[in-house]
């Protein structure tokens, strides 16, 4: 009993710091698992052989390196400006440019897909005389709202692949239900028709602009070979299993080898990108699962799942509603890394004492935590990243002005996801 409540002191001190300076969180992290295992809590064995999730480091380390040469090769904005080329007015090419990114997040971290679209929503405001502000929110929470659809999304969906034992294939179907990637484009397709809506007013223009040229396809191949490798293993091994963290983690291998020998971009250049890859986060995660592997050890998520249990009752409806709500409010303040990690078994817990499968509960709190980012500024990294970039043109995108706008959305398009999930899981 002492352990635990030495441990849960412990974890809320951490939370409280992560929130408090966030730039600083995988100090904290790293600090307290440190501490776990100075006090003998968990055992260094324990520790690497069963907390921290490998698979999970292995495939965020890997698709962020082909993410980053996806965006060097310029394919990206190419496509963009096929898109806005083809579309029949301006209205609509905003409303095409924001799916594109959308799709493009389900398979690239939100930040790098955040990264490359802005470039081209900045020149087509500049063309376009669109609010710049709206237009780069819409780029934000698109991109946020894809991020749990695939197992290489966002690290949310990782964590989740990891902890359900959910292979690349799982995402779309399992066993016979319409999965999660599914929930989540009913949210985007909601999401699409309410920037539509957004921007209905420039019906008139059209825009002809000269495509952006390819200089490498090499990257696109890889990040096909990523998606189609992926869905292989799934098909040969149930499960999340090691083989992918290691396919994927080969294949930013190969991108690298590739960039410095066949490229022939110098070395510094090469440990730029090697350096520049969200390396924070990375060790973040390694902190977040011991720390949360460690709360687990204890049995406070026990503890937790039966005061929840205590609250809802037998209403599974009410149990569903409280935690996308609650994931949706706290995920638009804190970081939703490690929110999901500790929750994920808390509503697996609750799912199994209704008798429920457990992903009705579980879809519920990856829609609410992920989507639930875009409601304020400050909610995900993408939100943070897209002020910053407004802020260095000299604009400012005040607090009320992004609620405004992301509100609304980030209501529509959890409600729209919750409602299809409710349906064919219930």
């Amino acid at each position: 009993m002492v352990m635990k409540w030495v441990v849960l002191s412990l974890a809320i001190a951490m939370y409280g710091l992560v929130i408090a300076f966030p730039h600083k969180k995988a100090w904290f992290t790293l600090g307290a698992a440190l501490i776990i295992g100075v006090m003998g809590i968990v055992t260094p064995a324990v520790v690497f052989g069963r907390l921290i999730n490998w698979n999970v480091i292995l495939i965020y380390v890997g698709s962020l390196v082909i993410a980053d040469l996806f965006i060097y090769s310029r394919a990206p904005s190419h496509l963009a400006d096929k898109i806005v080329v083809r579309a029949p007015n301006l209205g609509w090419a905003v409303v095409f440019i924001l799916i594109m990114t959308g799709l493009l997040s389900a398979f690239v971290e939100n930040v790098a897909t955040l990264l490359v679209m802005a470039p081209i929503a900045l020149a087509l405001s500049d063309k376009m005389k669109v609010d710049v502000r709206y237009f780069l929110m819409g780029i934000a929470v698109m991109s946020n709202l894809q991020g749990t659809a695939t197992l290489v999304g966002d690290p949310p969906s990782m964590i989740f692949a990891g902890f359900a034992g959910y292979s690349f294939n799982d995402f779309f179907i399992k066993d016979g239900k319409l999965s999660v990637f599914f929930a989540v484009q009913i949210g985007m397709l909601v999401g699409a028709v309410f920037f539509y809506f957004f921007y209905r007013g420039m019906k008139n223009e059209r825009l002809d602009l000269p495509a952006e040229p390819v200089t490498t396809w090499f990257p696109t191949a890889l990040l096909l070979a990523l998606i189609g490798g992926l869905a292989v293993i799934s098909f040969l091994f149930e499960g999340f299993s090691i083989l992918s963290g290691g396919y994927v983690f080969a294949l930013g291998l190969v991108g690298l080898a590739w960039y410095g020998f066949v490229r022939k971009e110098p070395r510094s250049e090469v440990w730029r990108l090697v350096k520049g890859l969200d390396w924070e986060t990375i060790l973040f995660l390694v902190g977040i699962f011991v720390v949360v592997g460690a709360i687990a050890e204890t049995g406070l998520l026990e503890d937790l799942s039966a005061y929840l249990a205590t609250m809802v009752g037998d209403s599974v409806a009410a149990g569903y509603i409280v935690i996308i709500a609650v994931s949706v409010l706290l995920s638009g303040f804190i970081d939703n890394v490690p929110y999901i990690i500790v929750m994920l078994p808390v509503a697996a817990e609750l799912a199994s004492g209704m008798g429920l499968r457990s992903e009705l509960y579980m879809f519920g709190l990856l829609i609410g935590s992920c989507i639930g980012g875009n409601l304020t500024p400050f909610g995900a990294s993408a939100n943070v990243v897209a002020v910053g970039i407004l802020k260095k043109r000299g604009t400012i995108l005040k607090f009320s002005d992004w609620v405004k706008v992301a509100g609304p959305f980030t209501i529509l398009t959890t409600a729209a996801a919750s409602i299809f999930v409710w349906i064919v899981w219930r």
